[in-house]
């Protein structure tokens, strides 16, 4: 079994590094907090014209047809740069979750104008208390009870939501269902929004290994310039110790991460387990690495001027959405504890019962 990237998917995640490097410096992200929206158009649509947006589309509505196994490596790109554009709800969320409703009508109208990035589309799911770039939708996924519609904006009433990080827009939705906005209810909305779930987890859960990387980077980098008794204190064991332990913690989450974007992608029957298992490995990470950059920096880290807040205040909001590390860690007790036995692997599962 084939367990590395492809060279093409390699060459996307360059690109979509490169690009983001170019267009999302700290400073543009800085910039960005004082418009209105919060959101760049321009930054958008180049984030479509290199198919970022439309990845998980189809064909045959200008979309790139792929599998969340090549979009898991771009995710963790956008973490990288602490991107603020409504990625995951748009591309990781809101795409296949219009592409599996069953509506032809809905997909005709919506996947075209969003991979080509002329619409934004949101996600209101119970996991989380708040919408998240509600205002610059213009179609919101809504949940209600075990049914799915899909709002237009103009049917919508917000009211926006204090959060920490200064690059989130998290919204209250008001709004009224009916049966010309339901997509689906029962059994298949059900599966919708279990599928939206686990999408929105491993999706949060790549950001959040790219932002655990740059936070690490940032505090080595640091690390090497700040002197103390006449020497960098990246040179002091314990500096070392702290950050060679964040750095082991990433590696040991991103196999976890991939692992998650192969179950979403083919649908095993695992894929809550892996899904969860991710967003946990991922979020602790990205906290540990946030916690362990701030010492590195000591006090100048807490001042507005530093650019570690950025990566420090969204590592603490991806925690919490789509599942907070705590109810993931119970999901996988569920299924492992008051199952009827170990998750499935990759194809292998160990015999339950005494070994022979």
């Amino acid at each position: 079994m084939q367990f590395t990237f492809s060279e093409d998917q390699l060459l996307f995640q360059a690109s979509v590094r490169g690009l983001l490097e170019k267009e999302c410096p700290p400073e543009s992200v800085r910039a960005l907090w004082d418009t209105e929206t919060g959101r760049s158009p321009a930054l958008w649509a180049k984030l479509a014209d290199i198919g970022l947006i439309g990845l998980l589309a189809p064909e045959h509505h200008g979309g790139m047809g792929l599998t969340e196994i090549d979009l898991v490596l771009p995710l963790e790109e956008t973490g990288r740069t602490a991107l603020p554009e409504p990625v995951v709800e748009t591309a990781a969320v809101g795409v296949p979750l219009i592409r599996e409703s069953g509506s032809t009508a809905l997909q005709e109208r919506w996947l075209p104008a969003i991979a080509a990035g002329n619409a934004i589309v949101t996600v209101g799911h119970s996991a989380n208390p708040c919408v998240t770039d509600a205002h610059v939708a213009d179609l919101l996924l809504l949940q209600q009870g075990d049914e799915v519609h899909a709002v237009p904006r103009a049917r919508v009433r917000l009211e926006r939501q204090p959060c920490l990080d200064n690059s989130r827009r998290l919204f209250r939705v008001e709004w009224t269902p009916d049966g010309e906005t339901r997509i689906a209810s029962g059994g298949e909305g059900r599966r919708l929004l279990a599928a939206a779930f686990d999408r929105g987890a491993l999706a949060t859960a790549a950001q959040a290994l790219g932002i655990a990387q740059q936070l690490v980077d940032l505090a080595a980098a640091y690390a090497k310039q700040r002197e103390q008794f006449g020497k960098p204190i990246g040179s002091f064991q314990a500096i070392k110790h702290m950050l060679a332990n964040v750095q082991v913690r990433i590696e040991f989450a991103r196999p976890v991460v991939c692992r998650a974007a192969f179950s979403v992608a083919r649908n095993t029957a695992n894929q809550s387990v892996a899904v969860s298992h991710a967003k946990a490995a991922a979020s602790e990470a990205a906290v540990l690495a946030a916690k362990t950059a701030l010492q590195v920096h000591g006090a100048v880290g807490y001042t507005w001027e530093i650019d570690l807040h950025m990566w420090m205040k969204r590592a603490w909001a991806l925690e919490a959405a789509w599942g907070t590390g705590a109810a993931h860690r119970a999901r996988i007790g569920t299924a492992v504890l008051d199952g009827d036995g170990p998750a499935p692997s990759f194809g292998f599962s160990a015999p339950i019962g005494p070994s022979p």
